[in-house]
């Protein structure tokens, strides 16, 4: 437990800065998550809009250092590899 008051502001913005970094990956994952339903369910339109949309997403995350730059590089080769893949 944190004894003096700076280490207490210290815990509190920690806390803080988690819950929103936790959004944040939530976000990319998510993003993730809608490209590749819409791959398995063949529907190419969507899945090249939820691309761009998630490439933007991954991008925005990446960014602020929540997901690390090739991790989110990779997560987008990926992504786009199996939408080129769809017939």
């Amino acid at each position: 437990m944190a004894n003096s008051a700076s280490a207490r502001k210290r815990a509190r913005q920690a806390d803080q800065r988690r819950a929103h970094n936790m959004s944040l990956r939530t976000a990319a994952r998510t993003a993730v998550k809608i490209v590749e339903k819409a791959v398995v369910d063949g529907d190419k339109v969507a899945a090249e809009a939820a691309l761009s949309r998630s490439t933007s997403t991954i991008d925005r995350v990446a960014a602020k250092g929540v997901l690390q730059r090739n991790a989110a590089n990779r997560h987008k080769s990926r992504l786009s590899r199996a939408v080129k893949a769809m017939q």
